[in-house]
């Protein structure tokens, strides 16, 4: 068997359809958006299960619901960034450390 082949009959499409809706429910927009909660592989994040891939993580799923668990949490979005704070990113290095030692910082190489 070839990397990243599935080792299995493919999920139906009812199943992969319940699978999404189910990822929707818990708050993920797309597989990919559930591959890091869910410990999907990449070519689960595409889309692509087995029959039993599929109806593990249905089954999953299904119990999170019942009994309350946030098991499939998302991580919080990454914070916005202010107008400076983005201005400070783009600068290279040396245009950084030539302006804090304008402003009597000391500032030394890592």
């Amino acid at each position: 068997m070839a990397f990243g082949q599935q080792s299995g009959p493919p999920a139906s499409h009812r199943q992969v359809a319940l699978l999404l809706e189910l990822l929707n429910d818990a708050g993920h927009v797309d597989f990919r958006d559930a591959r890091g909660p869910m410990g999907f592989t990449q070519r689960q994040a595409a889309g692509k299960f087995t029959r039993d891939e599929a109806e593990a993580f249905i089954e999953q799923l299904q119990s999170n619901e019942t009994d309350g668990s946030d098991a499939v949490a998302r991580p919080a979005p990454p914070a916005r960034l202010t107008a400076d704070e983005r201005t400070l990113r783009s600068m290279k290095p040396e245009q950084l450390a030539a302006e804090l030692q304008r402003r009597g910082w000391i500032v030394i190489e890592p």
